[in-house]
């Protein structure tokens, strides 16, 4: 009888599950996983050299660019790192709209995490309606800043300007009837605020229905239950963070533990698993979404009742208005300034965290007095989860790993850089 040999199989970097440019050689025996080498590094961009090339202001939407699923909370994290250093406190109302837009931000990660996710283990149905959904928080990206993704709009003082009072009203076309159009324009008659709240008063049961589909699923289990399972001490010692750390069972979350912006003044609760398996983060993330909901509902509450500033009143930091530039000279000098050189840096070093939607995404800044970075190290959540997968896919078959894949809810920007 011939011997059955171990063999190596390639996985990715085309394939669909592997979520981008994941190269992962396997050992098999079998159909069981004996050992899993991820290969990176096949979207590295090289962002914090040019980072370190560029003056600080100009570098913010390359933070876009890192996480492309979670845009503004990159932006966050580079954004306090660089006001520890000048010292300052954005306006109130400004950290509100962050947090805010931080929850928006997490949802529309959620979201597409949980399509995605669905659509590797075979659930077709639940990548169309996350994409429903996504479909109106990409709206609020685009109200802001002017695009759907890549937004810029988190700035050193603040955010780049406030929350508009009018929404774009979709067009009557050969395509599209009077009829449909006025139905779909139904929520975009007031102001953003007016548009979000309507969405977080049905979003509660899009959720519901995303359970409906998978929670209680025979399949869906089947996948899931008792996949990758990390215990609580494992996951620590791995270096997890955010839904994979709290999947395990460890209720650490940077908004409540080092709370930034107003985090401390927001109610919520932190969801934790029990088991460490991937059913048991798969909760933890519809459990976020929920509670990101009510975030936004305490933010737009807050919002409503105080008007104000949005932005310090430094033109050493901030462009003056476009009316004071065309009639002062020196507001030009300062516009002039700020765009060709940027602003200076008092020299020092800062790590500033934030609680993104994959976990803790740091920016480590050191400053030598100059108007761009001496050094700048992102931190990536993914990049500790990544390293894990081996642990997390021994002894499981084939399939599983297109499961443990989906539960670290990796995007390659972020890991490459």
């Amino acid at each position: 009888m011939p011997e059955i040999h171990n063999y190596t199989l390639n996985f990715g970097p085309q394939h669909p599950a592997a979520h981008g440019v994941l190269r992962l050689v396997l050992e098999m025996d079998g159909e069981v996983i004996e050992r899993a080498d991820p290969h990176i590094g096949l979207l590295h961009r090289g962002t914090e050299k040019l980072a370190e090339n560029k003056p600080y202001n100009q570098s913010i939407g390359y933070m876009d660019r890192l996480d492309y699923v979670s845009m503004m909370v990159n932006e966050h994290g580079y954004v306090l790192a660089m006001e520890k250093l000048l010292g300052i406190v954005p306006p109130l109302r400004a950290q509100y709209i962050r947090v805010l837009f931080d929850e928006i931000t997490r949802l529309l990660n959620h979201l597409l995490w949980l399509g995605a996710h669905g659509l590797d283990i075979g659930a077709m149905t639940i990548f169309l309606y996350t994409f429903r959904e996504r479909e109106d928080l990409m709206d609020c990206y685009e109200a802001v800043s002017g695009t759907r993704m890549h937004a810029t709009y988190y700035r050193p003082g603040g955010v780049y300007r406030d929350l508009p009072d009018v929404l774009p009203q979709y067009q009557p076309s050969k395509w599209h009837s009077r009829k449909e159009v006025d139905k779909k324009n139904a929520d975009r008659q007031g102001s953003l605020l007016d548009f979000i709240e309507a969405f977080t008063d049905r979003f509660p049961g899009c959720v519901d229905e995303y359970e409906t589909l998978l929670t209680d699923n025979r399949i869906w289990k089947q996948r899931t239950v008792g996949i990758g399972v990390v215990s609580p001490e494992r996951a620590l010692q791995l270096g997890f963070s955010g839904p994979m750390l709290r999947g395990s069972g460890v209720e650490w979350d940077l908004r409540k533990k080092q709370p930034y912006e107003v985090y401390d003044r927001i109610r919520f609760d932190i969801p934790v698993g029990r088991t460490g398996d991937c059913y048991d983060r798969y909760l933890v993330r519809i459990e976020e979404m929920r509670q990101s909901n009510r975030i936004i509902r305490q933010c737009i509450e807050w919002l409503r009742a105080n008007p104000g500033p949005v932005m310090v009143e430094d033109h050493k930091l901030v462009p003056p208005r476009r009316e004071e530039m065309k009639a002062d000279m020196e507001a030009l000098i300062y516009h002039f300034k700020l765009f060709t050189e940027g602003f200076c840096i008092p020299a020092g070093e800062a790590y500033a965290a934030v609680e993104h939607p994959k976990g803790e995404f740091g920016v480590y800044l050191v400053s030598d007095g100059a108007n761009k970075p001496y050094r700048l190290k992102v931190r990536a959540p993914g990049f500790a989860h990544l390293s894990a997968i081996d642990e997390m896919t021994r002894g499981h078959m084939l399939a599983d790993v297109v499961a443990v894949i989906g539960t670290q809810d990796i995007v390659f920007g972020e890991i490459d850089r």
